[in-house]
């Protein structure tokens, strides 16, 4: 071979390893970087959660009970399954914390769009409480139920409740199961967020 073709082969050679050397930093690069950043200098580290809400480890599955409805009647005993249910538990009058949590369920649920229907909002509310005319005009939506005997094994159930009486929203799967929890000034953003996901992964309720 003469000296041209010699050269002729080694440009060949030299790019065929750049060729090789591209490639592998497209498969090792990202690769390389991503353990640099978990165990270098950098220390960053992934979130462990992406979940905004408190799970509820196992979760709960509810007791079939008929309560008595605010306004008349009962529900039946398995008015907690088949669909998503958001569920607010506050004790006393509904004043301005348990009506700005029942307004934030209330724009969750709408912002679910399509999906509104797959989500059902549940009240439970001491006796005497509340302002029926509000709860109407306000909440057509709202499945109210009063916290007497009838409710004591489902208020039992609710995390929070045994030691303070802090107002929280739960999150009930469509099989009947608690599994999740938000404080009452959780943003509105994040239970959204779960319950799109939720939603979308989910093929029952």
């Amino acid at each position: 071979m003469n000296d041209a073709g010699v050269r002729a082969q080694s440009a060949h050679d030299r790019r065929q390893r750049r060729v090789l050397v591209g490639i592998a930093l497209m498969f090792f690069g990202p690769l390389a970087v991503c353990f640099y950043l978990y165990y270098g200098h950098a220390g960053w580290h992934p979130g462990g959660r992406v979940n905004a809400g408190d799970l509820i480890e196992p979760p709960r599955p509810l007791p079939p009970l008929a309560l008595p409805l605010v306004g008349g009647g009962e529900t039946q005993p398995d008015f907690l399954k088949r669909k998503w249910t958001l569920l607010y538990a506050a004790s006393g009058p509904c004043a301005e914390l348990c009506r700005t949590s029942l307004y934030r369920t209330r724009q969750v649920r709408i912002a679910l769009d399509r999906d509104m229907n797959r989500v059902r909002r549940v009240f439970i509310a001491d006796e005497g409480c509340c302002d029926e005319t509000f709860l109407h005009a306000q909440h057509p939506d709202l499945i109210t139920v009063r916290a007497g005997p009838e409710a004591a094994p489902l208020l039992a159930l609710l995390p929070g409740r045994d030691s303070s009486n802090a107002p929280r929203v739960y999150l009930i799967d469509p099989l009947g199961n608690l599994m999740m929890s938000y404080a009452a000034e959780s943003k509105p953003k994040g239970m959204l967020e779960d319950l799109k996901r939720l939603l979308r992964l989910s093929s029952i309720g």
